[in-house]
């Protein structure tokens, strides 16, 4: 698969993943299924993490802004209300007593669920 048509088709699986969690009436039962582990090997040998957090954070993309030509000035271009874009996020959080892991839904979901 092309890099481009994985990277699309990662985005679509984490936002249907992302709805499925926050629709789901029993959450742990959710996760399980979805065989997210609740506990992980630290690093380097040291204390199992345990997931304690699944954290959901939500972005709207009001504009863009890219570098101008001949000029250190950004081009921005402020997006009218219809082209408003909205991006829901979302991390496992891992913890033990000698560190703490964030894994983005889309690192798990393609099988990278390392930081």
């Amino acid at each position: 698969m092309h890099r481009h048509d994985h990277a699309a088709e990662l985005q679509i699986l984490s936002a249907q993943f992302i709805d499925g969690f926050t629709q789901a009436r029993d959450k742990m039962s959710y996760l399980r299924l979805a065989g997210v582990p609740l506990e992980k090997p630290g690093r380097a040998g040291g204390l199992s993490l345990k997931l304690v957090d699944v954290k959901l954070t939500t972005e709207w993309q009001v504009g863009t802004a890219s570098p101008s030509f001949g000029s250190r000035e950004l081009s921005y271009l402020p997006y009218p209300g219809g082209m408003v874009t909205e991006r829901t996020n979302m991390d496992l959080v891992y913890v033990s007593l000698d560190e703490k892991q964030m894994i983005d839904i889309r690192q798990f979901l393609s099988g990278r669920d390392v930081p």
